[in-house]
């Protein structure tokens, strides 16, 4: 990763954490088998399904809340929610995974992050 770039900053805009290039991501949420610039393979590191969980679950909750706030203060009919808060989730969503893998690749490159082993003794 290139001194003025952080994990932060790779994440928002795709960069590989080694070379700085934007060739992180191939779709909205998908990697790119390696970087085109570098060859550092994404593949290598484990980002999970974690930040898939907990950011459905977090923006869940979000959405919900802003739907119920909107509900009680404007009473507006309900095929107008369906229509205002489904794509505006499925939005949310899809940009914040985006992100937070990133981050997570970002940050396991960084710090050089490995599969835990426990020594032979």
């Amino acid at each position: 990763m290139t001194d003025e770039t952080s994990p932060y900053a790779a994440a928002a805009k795709g960069l590989c954490p080694r070379c700085g290039a934007k060739t992180m991501f191939q779709g909205l949420a998908a990697f790119a088998p390696a970087c085109r610039a570098c060859g550092l393979d994404f593949a290598a590191f484990n980002v999970g399904d974690g930040p898939a969980a907990f950011l459905t679950l977090i923006v869940g909750a979000l959405i919900t809340a802003l739907a119920l706030g909107i509900e009680l203060g404007v009473g507006l009919p309900l095929w107008i929610h369906v229509i205002l808060w489904f794509p505006i989730t499925i939005i949310a969503v899809i940009f914040s995974l985006r992100f937070a893998k990133g981050l997570l690749l970002a940050l396991e490159y960084r710090n050089k992050a490995r599969e835990g082993r426990i020594a032979d003794e």
